[in-house]
């Protein structure tokens, strides 16, 4: 039996130079660690792709009391192609839109004090322009569902989440973990018949911590990772050579003019 909590969303980016532009300077996030890796992921945690690759975590604040983002960017890939199902993300940030407007990012208002914004590789987020909480600015996640009691049964019976709140009519749900206790993951989703993307893994990441990590599918196969708590606590510490880190490996990626040089573009994911 263990304690969750959501620790972070995964983006997959083809312009890693813009993006950081984006999350530090205009949503105003830290860098909090950055990793550069040589080969794929066992568990395909940077996609179906063997090559090198990096992981940025950026957030408001540290990994152990704060919702961040996970940047994954693959070398030779340049852009990947948007599903449906990601609507955006909301946080709380009136510094966010300023920043915006003073740099010129396109921003939209889309209802009384609520911006709406991209990222490159045309992610949503939607900026409430008021002073943050003290907690975490960043308030949720909005996921598109093909069938919500389906969807519902999953997260709230199957992995614990707690209904916040339901609105039959807009069939809309709000969800998130409390301090509720899970069984086995793997063994209850066996038991109900349900996707494993990859079963119990242990991961390690070059001069830290190994964790273990398991790798579901929710009905309309949102890929939802579970990692083990102390070694992801370990893990996780702000480095606090992050940001400098990201500029080097930044400044030493020639993939875009090599492409250039051959004439090619680099692929799509």
């Amino acid at each position: 039996m263990a304690t969750r909590r959501a620790l972070h969303f995964v983006f997959k980016v083809g312009n890693r130079f813009q993006t950081a532009r984006f999350f530090r300077d205009v949503l105003g996030m830290k860098i909090l660690r950055h990793e550069e890796f040589e080969e794929g992921c066992k568990a395909a945690c940077n996609g179906p792709y063997d090559g090198k690759w990096s992981k940025t975590m950026v957030g408001f604040g540290p990994e152990d009391d704060h919702f961040v983002a996970e940047l994954t960017y693959n070398y030779g890939i340049g852009h990947y192609k948007l599903g449906n199902d990601f609507m955006g993300i909301t946080l709380v940030s009136s510094q966010a839109v300023c920043n915006a407007r003073k740099l010129e990012w396109p921003l939209s208002e889309v209802t009384e004090g609520i911006f709406e914004t991209e990222a490159p590789g045309g992610y949503k987020f939607y900026l409430q322009d008021h002073s943050p909480p003290e907690s975490d600015p960043v308030l949720k996640v909005t996921l598109a569902v093909s069938d919500l009691q389906k969807s519902l049964n999953y997260w709230s019976n199957l992995l614990g989440m707690k209904i916040y709140e339901k609105d039959e009519e807009k069939q809309r749900v709000l969800l998130g973990y409390a301090d509720n206790q899970l069984p086995d993951l793997e063994d209850l989703m066996k038991r109900e018949n349900q996707k494993i993307l990859t079963p119990l893994v242990s991961l390690d990441t070059p001069g830290k911590a190994t964790v273990q990590v398991i790798i579901l599918a929710d009905p309309d196969g949102h890929e939802i990772c579970f990692v083990g708590d102390e070694a992801f606590r370990e893990l996780s510490k702000m480095d606090p050579e992050g940001s400098r880190l990201l500029d080097d490996a930044m400044a030493a990626d020639k993939s875009d003019e090599w492409f250039t040089k051959q004439n090619k573009s680099k692929a799509s994911g």
